[in-house]
């Protein structure tokens, strides 16, 4: 199979399901629109794996359901989806992978987990990655070493680091860094195998935990488990608990705008974790 299938996806569809208005052109401006508008219209979400349900990585099922099925997905399926519609515009995509070091100890390396995008316009390489949650990019950057790039979020710099580079956000004053990842193309099958073990082994977080994260235009919204955080642009930070079931699957619909699946596990998975918060 090939990495990415313009062939099986309803372009008009997914431009509508994030709102972009006019014609779509192989240009930095289209690029630029679609970065910020498929991260403020899809969220991320990981209920497929919290629930035990498998995470599909054909275009027709990412189709199904992050377009169709008003749903979001983690960092595969959104750049999947992503880099499918940039090459139907006319883009030349290429995938990458990096290793994630937001939140990791000093020291520790972490397996290739993350998808990022590669795209070459008129000559010039960029680097585009709609699925980091709290922190995915919202502007596509120049592949440039130490140049600062104001995104419509953060201001964001691509550090060298060997044969790498290293993705760093600036977060409250200070650099943070999010991923490293290097310029070697990755296959389908690469994405699927990291794809199937963050879905199905029991210390995966994405198996333990509920995530949640949306992004617009002056904010950021993020969800962890029963943690709800609200990051506004001009640096103040909202944070509350939410503490029933039925809270959680309101705050996903609502300020996530995820259509949540029914079924009594969706339920039974909420009631879990508000039972944890009700406990402390």
């Amino acid at each position: 199979m090939t990495l990415f299938d313009p062939s099986s996806l309803d372009l008009e569809a997914y431009l509508d399901r994030i709102g972009f208005d006019g014609h779509a052109s192989p240009d930095l401006q289209t690029l630029r629109t679609i970065a910020l508008r498929h991260p403020a219209a899809i969220p991320f979400e990981n209920l497929n794996p919290l629930l035990g349900r498998p995470v599909s990585l054909d275009i027709a099922s990412l189709q199904q359901k992050l377009v169709d099925g008003g749903r979001g997905g983690w960092c595969f399926e959104h750049n999947l989806l992503l880099g499918s519609a940039l090459a139907a515009i006319g883009f030349d995509v290429e995938g990458l992978a990096a290793r994630v070091l937001w939140s990791v100890p000093a020291g520790a390396v972490r397996p290739r987990s993350h998808m990022v995008l590669h795209v070459d316009l008129d000559g010039l390489p960029y680097i585009v990655d709609a699925g980091f949650g709290g922190l995915t990019l919202t502007g596509p950057l120049r592949l440039e070493a130490r140049v600062e790039q104001q995104t419509p979020h953060e201001r964001v710099r691509l550090m060298p680091a060997g044969d790498s580079f290293v993705a760093e956000a600036e977060i409250g004053g200070q650099w943070k860094a999010l991923y490293r990842f290097d310029l070697q193309r990755q296959a389908l099958a690469d994405y699927q195998v990291t794809n199937w073990y963050l879905s199905n082994h029991p210390e995966s977080q994405f198996v333990t935990c509920l995530m949640a994260a949306r992004v617009q235009e002056d904010r950021r919204y993020g969800l962890r488990n029963s943690e709800l955080s609200i990051h506004h642009r001009d640096g103040f930070t909202e944070r509350r608990t939410l503490a029933t079931a039925a809270e959680i699957r309101t705050t996903l619909e609502q300020l996530f705008g995820i259509c949540v699946p029914a079924g009594d596990d969706v339920d039974a998975a909420f009631a879990r974790i508000a039972a944890v918060v009700a406990a402390t």
